[in-house]
Parts: structure tokens; C-alpha cells; sequence
């Protein structure tokens, strides 16, 4: 369901009834004569609908987590806030970026339209920017040839499950954040998808190797065994982007996320 466009013609039909009433419709009421209860129902919710549609355009844009392939960063049930504009304004609807502003960096934790199926909303970490080569190899990430720094800490526990995984703190250029390995998953890619720009991937037994195009993205989630990621369907284009999450409002299940920034 395209939330946007329903949205955009909400505001179109409202701000239609609300010009009609003040330039035509109340022209030629008598005075005193109350609005018809329709016209009053409509053009009362015009100015809260645009305000919700600016808002969410171009400023703010609220998600709900669905799947633990963020955990420990984010966990299932989080409601969290995403910035519209930290990396250019994009026109509503049609998704047209018409203001650059700032460009995804490594360890940003960034929403994007999947691109196998716009429709649905991602979210991961972004690890790979255009014309970098990403090493996932024996569970070990490099970048450009570089190993990422991570240290082993305390493995951390599932508490839905009751079943440990191991937990590392990593750090890529200034982010940093936790990452889980499960130790008896195996370190190579099942069944990877074809995706545009297949060819700038090698999989082998211990991981893949990729090279990410220009005007794309290389994503990967924190849950690095339980993540179908870039490394199973390929890049993320610049026209998928919907904006960087930085904030935890809401979770039902867990009171003491709220409020929580999102690194």
C-alpha cells in the first residue's frame, strides 16, 4: 500500500473542498446560514492532513521494526523516527530527489524501498558506499581491503528464545555499534538471489566479496547470521533511499527503549 499517495490524494481532495467553500460556496450563503455538515467534515481535516503530509514528506516519517535482523540494535515491536532529509529533499510520491544534501555514510542505519519490491520498507546498516569493495569473509568484514575493527564482549541472550549468540562491538570509520554472530551458522551466503550488478560479487565457501557501483549501496543487518542482506539480493540504488533512523519512540514490550537514539 502506497501510504504516501493516499495521503497525497487525502490532501488534494480536502484542500478542493476547502478552496471551493472560501472562494465560491460561502459567497453565496446567506448570512448566517451554517456550512453544510459535509463541507465543514472535509475542510476542517484539510490543515491537519497537510500538516501530516509535510511532515512526513519532507521532515519525519515514523516505522515499525517487524524482524530481529537489526538486533541488538534494534529489537522487534521498536517504533522508530526516521530523518526525510538528512540525505536531500525528495519530491512525495514520485520520489525525485531535488535537494542534495548529505550522502549515506558507513554504519548509518538507513531505511530504503527493498529493490526487489519498492513497495516494502528495509532497514539496515549501510556498509559499503559507491566504489567500495566489501569483504564478508569468514564472518570477518573488511573494507577496501581493511579489516573492520571488532572485539569480542558478552555474548548476548535472546530473551524470546533463551539461546545466546556471540556479541562483538565493531567500529567502521566513526560508528560504532553491536554486532551477533551465531557460531554454528555457516560463514557462506545460501542461495544468494541474481540482482543487477551480479557480476561485481564473488561468493565462495567463505563469504562473498563485492564491489559497489556508482549510485548505489551495500546494506548489511547487526543480526549477521539471521540478515537477509546485501548479501543475498545485491545493492541498494539512490532512488530506494527513504531517510536515516535516529530514534526509538515507542515499544510496548519494552518500556525502557523509549527514548533511545539510534546508532
Amino acid at each position: 500500500m502506497n501510504f504516501a499517495l493516499i495521503l497525497f490524494c487525502l490532501l488534494l481532495v480536502s484542500a478542493a473542498v476547502w478552496f471551493a467553500d472560501l472562494l465560491v460556496f460561502r459567497r453565496r450563503r446567506a448570512p448566517g446560514v451554517k456550512d453544510p455538515w459535509w463541507v465543514e467534515y472535509v475542510a476542517s481535516f484539510f490543515p491537519v492532513i497537510l500538516l501530516v503530509f509535510v511532515l512526513r514528506s519532507f521532515i519525519v516519517e515514523p516505522f515499525k521494526i517487524p524482524s530481529g535482523s537489526m538486533i541488538p540494535t534494534l529489537q522487534v515491536g521498536d517504533f522508530i523516527l526516521v530523518n526525510k532529509f538528512s540525505y536531500g529533499i525528495r519530491l512525495p510520491v514520485i520520489d525525485r530527489k531535488i535537494i542534495e544534501i548529505n550522502t549515506p555514510q558507513r554504519g548509518d542505519v538507513m531505511v530504503f524501498r527493498y529493490p526487489r519490491n519498492p513497495s516494502l520498507d528495509y532497514i539496515k546498516r549501510v556498509i559499503g558506499v559507491p566504489g567500495d569493495q566489501v569483504a564478508y569473509q569468514n564472518k570477518q568484514l573488511s573494507v577496501n581491503g581493511k579489516p573492520v575493527e571488532k572485539r569480542r564482549i558478552d555474548d548476548y541472550l535472546h530473551p524470546e528464545r533463551l539461546y545466546y549468540d556471540q556479541q562483538f562491538a565493531e567500529k567502521i570509520d566513526a560508528a560504532e555499534y553491536r554486532v551477533l554472530n551465531d557460531k554454528d551458522a555457516p560463514p557462506f551466503v545460501r542461495n544468494p538471489l541474481r540482482f543487477p550488478h551480479w557480476e561485481n560479487c564473488l561468493y565462495n565457501n567463505s563469504g562473498v566479496i563485492c564491489t559497489v557501483p556508482e549510485g548505489h549501496y551495500f546494506m548489511m543487518g547487526d543480526n549477521r547470521d539471521n540478515s537477509e542482506d546485501g548479501r543475498f539480493w545485491g545493492f541498494v540504488p539512490d532512488e530506494n533511499i527513504v531517510g536515516k533512523a535516529f530514534f526509538i519512540w515507542l515499544n510496548f514490550s519494552d518500556p525502557k527503549r523509549i527514548g533511545s537514539s539510534i546508532k
